[in-house]
């Protein structure tokens, strides 16, 4: 490395950066060339050897796109903690450096330490989004299921006395969950299509055309409520009321049954290669995808009942995967990642 002077006295400076955690093997193949050690107080020590001011920056940036929480920057041998280097000499020696515990940002004092309040990092924001957008589907798909089963489950229900209301609720929660799917492709793209553009590309566009089918499903059983409301009791509209059922039962197939093993097989695909979240996760989707796609097949063709337990065995892998990714973006966040690398990341 061609070593600049970053002392006071024009002298190379090696460093100790210290940041929380231990860093395992695969971290440590990102920090190719320099000394890290592990101690024993759960705190992992990045030894550099005659950086330069270009370097240290460099170093300091990459451990902010990683989400590697900063603790101290240190010349070697020294008993004070001092910053990094910038475009700026480095500070005297009784200047002392004071990191925030709440967001590890360093700030230059020489009086006492201050606090400072910084704006949630883009990564930890577009994970909690897409998180939660996933745990609305769930909030909103199963309710909707026994609100609108009044329509689904009574095939004179069009001439009967109805339920209107609990079944128009049911489909705007139906609404709400295609929204919400949408939503997490939307909220995942800037990051999952630094792994894959073209498969966070189709990722996106199953989460569409799932949408789109489940809103043609709550047109057809608006439909059904219209009918009843301005139709009375005419034996007529039975024939009718069916159709429309029918129509919302094929898209119960091709929307939420058929599509997520699609976006389960894409978007596991492309957290598995990315380490964005534990691989234990993805693994889930990239199981449950073929079984749910060879289940809806099967039932779409008469071999399969839609409710069955080979049905429920099928579904149960992609239903745990897409809970487990929901939570644990929303909670925890994306893990540090090669794709983030260089990330923008806004203090």
């Amino acid at each position: 490395m061609n070593a600049r002077s970053v002392g006071r006295d024009d002298t190379p400076v090696e460093y100790e950066v210290r940041v929380k955690g231990h860093l395992d093997s695969h971290c440590a193949a990102w920090f190719e060339g320099l000394s890290l050690s592990n101690e024993r107080d759960g705190t992992t020590v990045i030894r550099t050897r005659n950086v330069d001011q270009a370097a240290l920056d460099g170093l300091l940036q990459k451990l902010r796109d990683l989400a590697l929480p900063l603790l101290a920057v240190n010349p070697a041998g020294a008993t004070q903690p001092s910053r990094p280097a910038s475009n700026t000499e480095l500070p005297a020696s009784n200047t002392r450096i004071f990191i925030s515990k709440k967001d590890h940002t360093m700030k230059t004092t020489t009086q006492t330490p201050t606090t400072e309040h910084v704006r949630m990092d883009p990564l930890r924001k577009t994970a909690m989004v897409a998180g939660i957008l996933y745990l609305v589907t769930f909030i909103s798909s199963i309710p909707a299921l026994f609100l609108i089963s009044p329509v689904l489950n009574d095939p004179h229900y069009i001439t009967g006395p109805g339920a209107d209301s609990t079944v128009i609720f049911g489909c705007l929660l139906d609404l709400v969950n295609a929204v919400s799917a949408v939503g997490t492709a939307v909220a995942l793209f800037p990051v999952i299509k630094r792994q894959n553009e073209g498969i966070a590309l189709g990722f996106v566009t199953a989460r569409m055309f799932e949408a789109a089918v489940i809103v043609i499903g709550v047109v057809s059983l608006l439909a059904v409520v219209t009918l009843r409301q301005n139709g009375g009791a005419d034996p007529a509209l039975v024939p009718v009321g069916r159709a429309l059922v029918a129509v919302r039962d094929w898209t119960f197939i091709l929307g939420p049954s058929l599509v997520p093993g699609v976006s389960g097989l894409l978007l596991g695909y492309l957290m598995y290669r990315s380490g964005l979240v534990p691989r234990v996760i993805p693994l889930l989707g990239l199981i449950g995808g073929p079984l749910l796609l060879l289940s809806t097949i099967s039932t779409m063709f008469g071999i399969n009942q839609g409710i069955s337990v080979w049905s429920g065995l099928a579904t149960l892998p992609i239903f745990v995967w897409e809970l487990s990714l929901g939570v644990w973006m929303a909670v925890k966040g994306f893990k540090p990642s090669p794709i983030t690398t260089g990330q923008v990341r806004t203090a």
